[in-house]
């Protein structure tokens, strides 16, 4: 299961023994955590993507990702305790199966913190643009709030989004635990307030036919709505602060799914029960189902819309536009606005993973140094932070909010996937090493992990499966052309302490089993 170089886990964990993390995080706590960090734009954004695709079995869908989840998130506990540094899967990937599988890995997940990015983005401005027309009674014309694909032309107010996010990262703007917790309590609160009014209004009959599209179009909801779930990795990172974590951690990891899993269901089926609207897949005349986010659908939901028809899946805020439909508008504008407060937090963050993931890949040499560069006043890696917000704003621009979460979860489930096989490897390569936590039945759980990614990876859309694949093509491509002939640990070069970035990389003697300069085992 090695691909190449291998960089040493003594070498990665030498920062990381150095600080001393206080055990002060318990059960509650930790699914505080995941609950905060995964309740965000799949549940607001993707509810009519889902409906489009499954209509109400998408209740079934959320159940699948969840499940998943769980499985992924318990391996991926065991590597972020052993391995609590910057750089998520990729710098798992690189301490256990080498460093063509890392580079892969770290290139997959641009997908899905960049792409991903730009999915909140254009999920935001869905919000922002309809809580503004509802509020002011205006119409803003589809061709500067709507990507081409959509049917306008650019998407300016998701553009404007990622700029701004990108100038507060450049900047050095951090977010405190105070406005956090506040931006937390107020996506539960709007969800929270949206089941309390639309649950106990359900009509039985808007569930019938629940499975239009059978389990081929559940499975495909289910991908798209794994998006809702990524996140819970803040629970898994935390591994070094978490009292009695063998106890603790799977209680906050499955806890917090459980959680948000029950909050999914609840806002699912809310929006399916709502009297006069639809949740059924829109479709031609032949009674084909559209693919979500193209423009014929676009132009069947405007002529449906012409003839008085409220379809769920035609909506760019369809929590929000339920409330407004069952006769609680002012509520549903309330709710609009919660996420066009909650969203840009989310930007923030996937942009601000982004750019420490290609940090990392800079400092270890496999990316130009340039892109490693701190800024003298700021000290941001502004280079890279530009490049990124550059990338999410012209993705946000021109791509709908669907597309772009599948093309993200591809980069996703191929990074969980991988992380579920270096927990196994590690287990027969290193057995002696120290876990504060252990994936229970490790070599169970992993392999239904893989099984769980591979069948949601199979079941996104064939786009997004041959953009991955073209993605990956030129991921290997940069390697072999550029980043292996730098790699500082093919240069037996151990990597730059975190906390001194600007050092210069200092060559030592080639550890046991360690690559030489040359790419050989020493």
């Amino acid at each position: 299961m090695i691909f190449g170089r291998v960089k040493p886990l003594d070498a990665i964990l030498a920062t990381a023994e150095k600080k001393s993390l206080t055990r002060t995080l318990g059960a509650f706590q930790l699914t505080m955590l995941g609950v905060g960090a995964v309740i965000g734009t799949g549940i607001f954004v993707l509810t009519a993507e889902a409906a489009q695709k499954a209509g109400p079995g998408m209740m079934i869908s959320f159940i699948i990702a969840g499940l998943v989840c769980a499985f992924a998130a318990l391996c991926y506990a065991e590597m972020a305790s052993m391995v609590p540094v910057s750089g998520s899967a990729y710098t798992y990937s690189y301490a256990v199966m080498g460093e063509l599988i890392a580079w892969m890995v770290g290139w997959a997940l641009i997908l899905e913190y960049a792409v991903a990015a730009g999915a909140v983005s254009v999920g935001w401005s869905g919000y922002v643009v309809g809580l503004i027309e509802h509020a002011f009674s205006i119409d803003i014309p589809d061709t500067l709030v709507l990507g081409p694909f959509d049917g306008g032309l650019i998407n300016l107010p998701a553009m404007a989004i990622a700029g701004l996010v990108t100038w507060l990262l450049v900047i050095g703007t951090k977010e405190s635990a105070t406005v956090n917790a506040i931006l937390v309590a107020i996506k539960v609160a709007a969800l929270t307030l949206f089941i309390v009014l639309a649950v106990p209004v359900m009509n039985s009959e808007q569930f019938s036919p629940f499975a239009p599209t059978g389990f081929v179009g559940i499975s495909m909801a289910a991908a798209s709505i794994f998006f809702a779930y990524v996140g819970f990795d803040a629970v898994s990172t935390a591994a070094e602060e978490t009292k009695n974590p063998q106890r603790n951690m799977p209680i906050g990891l499955i806890g917090s799914l459980a959680i948000c899993t029950i909050f999914y269901i609840l806002v699912a089926a809310g929006v399916i029960g709502a009297p006069g609207l639809s949740t059924q897949p829109v479709t031609t005349a032949a009674g084909a189902v559209l693919e979500p986010g193209s423009r014929e659908l676009a132009a069947q939901c405007a002529a449906r819309a012409a003839e008085g028809f409220k379809d769920v899946v035609c909506s760019k805020e369809a929590l929000a536009f339920t409330l407004r439909e069952i006769g609680w508008p002012q509520i549903g504008n309330l709710l609009g606005l919660a996420a066009g407060l909650a969203l840009p937090s989310v930007i923030l963050m996937m942009m601000f993973g982004q750019t420490r993931i290609f940090f990392v890949m800079s400092r270890d040499g496999l990316l130009p140094q340039a892109f490693s560069k701190i800024h003298p006043r700021f000290n941001t890696p502004h280079v890279i932070t530009i490049i990124t917000g550059i990338a999410v704003a012209l993705f946000a621009a021109f791509f709908p909010v669907g597309q772009l979460a599948n093309i993200s979860n591809s980069g996703t489930l191929f990074a969980f996937a991988a992380v579920a096989i270096a927990v196994m490897v590690i287990r027969r390569k290193d057995p002696t090493r120290h876990r504060p936590f252990r994936t229970p039945a490790v070599f169970v759980t992993a392999p239904i992990a893989i099984a769980g990614c591979a069948y949601l990876f199979v079941s996104l859309d064939h786009k997004s499966i041959i953009l991955f694949l073209i993605w990956a093509a030129i991921g290997l491509a940069v390697y072999f052309g550029y980043s292996r002939s730098r790699s500082h640990v093919g240069r037996g070069i151990v990597d730059v302490p975190e906390t001194d970035a600007d050092t210069p990389p200092q060559p030592v003697p080639p550890l046991p089993g360690a690559p030489t300069p040359g790419g050989k085992q020493a």
